[in-house]
Parts: C-alpha cells; structure tokens; sequence
C-alpha cells in the first residue's frame, strides 16, 4: 500500500460510519443521500482535521520536534484538533489565530473552538489581525521556540499541505472499501472546499485507486476562479509526492454559489442547510464549513444536478462545536423559521 511508508501517528477511530440519510432523501424527492461521518474521527471531538494530523505529527514525531506551531481563523476547528492530537502525545501547541470575520459576538473569541483549545492545553495563543500574513506569524514563533532552545515543528492552516493530505488520500480508498462492501454505486461525492487539503486529497485518492466518482467542492471562501487552480496545485503536488497519476485541473470541480459573504458569514441558506440537517437526520453542520457544503448538496438537488435514483455522499467534515459562537444568528433564525420543522417531518 503506497501510504504505508509514511510516519502515521494513528488518531482516529477508522473507518468513520457510512450512512444513509432516508429521511433527507425522501425529502428531497428521491436523490439517495448519504453521509460519511467524519465528523466522528475520535480525537479532540472530532473532524477532518484529524485524518491529517495522524500524517502531520507522525512526521513532527520522526523528526524529533518538542513543539507544534498552527494557525487558523478564531473558530479554527483545525486549531482545536491540533491541540487535542498534540497533547495527547505530548507535544506542547502554541497557536496563531486570525480575527478574519468582522461584526462578531461579544464572546466569540472565548466560546466553541477557542474553549476547547484551551481545554485541550494549548501552550500560547496569540490572535491577530485579519489579512496578516499567517505563514510569516508561524516563522516568528518558531525563532522565538529555536531560541529557547525548542524544536517546532509548522503545521500549516487547515493541515494543508501534501503530508496532511495522505489523510484524505487514505480516504478516498476507505470509502471505496466500504461502497464495494455495502454494494453501492457512487454518482457524486460532496465537501467543503477551503483551505484545499481535504478536497485535493480526495481528488489525488480517487485518481490513485481508480475510483470513478463525480467529486464536488463546495467551495467557503473563494470564488471558483481561485479556488480550482488552488486544488489542483495541490492535487498535484499529491500527486507527485506519491509518484500517481497527475490530477488534471479540468478534472476539478468547484461550486462557489453559497460562500455568501464570506468566510464565516452564513447566509439563509447555510442555516437552512444546518436545520434540515439537525431536524430530518440529527446531524450537527457548523456554518462555516459544512453548513455551506450542505447548502450547496441541496441547491444541487433542487437544480436537478443530482438526479432521482442516484447515490451523493457528503463528506461530514465536522466543526459543530463552532455553532457555539453563532448562538444569536441561529436561534434568530430559527424563530424566523418555525415551518421548517412542520415541512420537513
């Protein structure tokens, strides 16, 4: 197996469940929906995230490092991953966080994903300005380390980067394994589209283990524009890291018709995504990532992209704990909204 020969400090609870959502679907009118619940990796509460620091710190580990340096907006769910996998093995976190979305709650850089950091152990947490340069931030810190005589190890935001992507490459053929195991046809596979680990390394997995599956981002950031070049440099990068067959740009596909205002700003139909979801299926989305993922699901389901009889996976990514810091516009919407529940039982 071509992933064996890379330093994995296993983290997860493997293979996350794959499910199908029967109450969603029928909702829908007959697209099978199914999830592939990775909000339910084990470590730190769980997430994408996980998957790619088992790549990550198996690499800090084989090089000796005594400390991680990470970066990420506020409500990073990679940040409190990070600091959960780190502390399990001793490894002290020291943290980079970015005020990247304006007009926030009074409490939103102490709640949700910032709590748990420190509930995990963080070392230091250091929050900046949005736009700063996050890779020059990550530097600094680590010459302040060097110079206390430490040895950090960076992890880059989101995990990003083709060692954290082996988390998804070794993905792509889990979920192949269960498919075949539980004899379905996979038409379309669904995520988020963001910092670009977790999309490119599906894309290289797919490519690699010949899995013929119609893989679309949902991208929460970016206009398409950005973002597919952006995944296909990293697939790419994967790509050849791992010595596969390249992944074409045009084999790349992105939808960014429900980033909305911007990174961390949920539109309407993020917090329909995110009551359907918790209402039909019990499902926690978060409205940064996956609540926008799942909007985008169901756009495509309404637009007739996806089609009656066929089989569409979304990929769970996790994040939950981040509703915590959107309390206000949640329970506003949710009055708003009483219908949704009558309509969707």
């Amino acid at each position: 197996m071509l992933l064996t020969r890379f330093p994995r400090a296993v983290l997860t609870t493997l293979p996350t469940p794959l499910e199908k959502l029967d109450r969603l679907s029928a909702y829908l009118g007959g697209v099978n929906v199914w999830v592939k619940r990775d909000d339910l990796t084990g470590m730190g509460g769980g997430g994408n995230k996980v998957r790619k620091l088992e790549y990550l710190l198996g690499e800090a580990l084989a090089q000796g490092a005594d400390a991680i340096i990470t970066q990420g907006a506020v409500q990073s769910n990679h940040v409190r991953q990070t600091v959960a996998a780190a502390s399990k093995l001793g490894l002290p976190t020291y943290a980079i966080l970015e005020r990247r979305i304006k007009d926030t709650a009074a409490n939103f850089e102490v709640t949700g994903n910032v709590l748990l950091d420190h509930l995990f152990g963080i070392k230091a947490v250091r929050f900046v300005a949005g736009g700063t340069d996050m890779n020059k931030e990550m530097a600094i810190e680590a010459e302040k380390l060097k110079a206390l005589g430490k040895k950090p190890y960076i992890i880059p935001g989101g995990g990003s980067n083709v060692v954290g992507a082996l988390g998804y490459v070794h993905a792509a053929l889990e979920l192949a394994n269960q498919a075949v195991e539980q004899q379905l046809k996979i038409d379309h596979v669904v995520v988020a589209s963001g910092s670009s680990g977790t999309h490119a390394g599906l894309a290289a997995g797919f490519k690699a283990f010949s899995t013929q599956v119609n893989l679309v981002g949902i991208s929460v950031r970016q206009p398409e524009a950005v973002q597919i070049p952006k995944v296909a440099d990293e697939a790419g990068k994967i790509a050849e890291f791992l010595g596969v067959a390249a992944v074409a740009a045009k084999d790349i596909i992105v939808n960014s018709d429900y980033v909305g205002a911007g990174y961390g700003v949920p539109a309407e139909h993020t917090w329909e995504a995110v009551v359907l979801a918790a209402q039909l299926e019990g499902l926690i989305l978060d409205p940064v990532y996956t609540g926008k993922a799942f909007a985008g699901l169901l756009g495509l389901v309404r637009s007739g992209a996806f089609k009656k009889g066929e089989n569409v996976v979304f990929f769970h990514t996790g994040g939950g704990f981040g509703l915590f810091a959107y309390e206000e516009p949640l329970l506003e919407y949710l009055k708003a909204h009483p219908e949704l529940a009558v309509n969707a039982a």
